[in-house]
């Protein structure tokens, strides 16, 4: 692989209408972008129409799929693992359905490639709430979980929950990925937790969250009680564990 490769993880459940669209907008973008699709098992054929794209993207359209629904981040750390092993420099992950907005992957990269950063995040609340469609309700307690995120752990980072991320490839190097313990949104805490940890270096992109128009939300209140009682487990573990931070030079 070229040592500026580019891997976009969209992991999948029943996106049948939204799967062909998002990644046709990937490839199209000037910056050369590669796509793995991992699919838990979707009864409605999402794998089905990855595979018609592969014919049509030679190389350029990748698909793991799997025996039901294993949790997202199952899905990434699976992921994680493919791009690594197939030397990808830089590693996204991306919603299937839209909620990003596929033109920010080049904003997210620019922000690694040009930058330095390490850990780049599409963040919702980086520039007040940039979220569309969402119920009040739902915007509140997302909003206000990155909040107590922010106050649990010391963090830097706004958006803790952000699912829109590109990982150089040195932070997972770095990330014992064997032990990353939850795979709801409390995945998505974890990971940019053990990463500021480690020392590497976090940038927030102000982005336009805007909820699916097609398929059905895989949301749900345990998603968000697992992020609630992690936080505190992960604060509890970092005050024992010893992180040493990276040597980036």
């Amino acid at each position: 692989m070229m040592n500026n490769s580019k891997l976009v993880i969209i992991p999948t459940y029943n996106e049948m209408e939204n799967i062909q669209d998002i990644i046709r907008e990937v490839l199209s973008l000037p910056d050369n972008f590669d796509v793995l699709v991992i699919d838990d098992g979707s009864p409605d054929g999402t794998a089905d129409l990855v595979r018609d794209m592969q014919k049509m993207y030679s190389g350029k359209v990748f698909l793991k799929e799997r025996t039901g629904k294993l949790g997202l981040g199952t899905a990434y750390l699976e992921g994680f693992a493919y791009a690594l092993e197939k030397g990808y420099a830089f590693i996204f992950e991306m919603d299937a359905d839209f909620s990003h907005n596929p033109q920010d992957l080049s904003r997210l990269y620019a922000a690694a490639s040009e930058k330095g950063r390490d850990l780049v995040i599409g963040s919702r609340y980086v520039s007040g709430v940039n979220v569309v469609n969402w119920p009040m309700g739902r915007v509140l307690m997302s909003f206000f979980a990155s909040k107590y995120v922010q106050f649990i752990t010391g963090i830097p980072v706004r958006d803790t929950t952000a699912g829109f991320v590109c990982y150089r490839r040195r932070v997972l190097e770095a990330i014992d990925l064997n032990k990353v313990r939850f795979i709801g949104y409390a995945f998505q805490i974890e990971m940019k937790f053990t990463a500021w940890k480690l020392g590497f270096s976090i940038h927030e992109v102000p982005i336009i969250f805007t909820d699916r128009t097609k398929g059905e939300s895989k949301m749900s209140k345990h998603i968000f009680r697992e992020a609630i009682f992690g936080v505190i487990y992960m604060k509890l573990k970092s005050m024992v564990k010893k992180y040493r931070p990276v040597n980036q030079t």
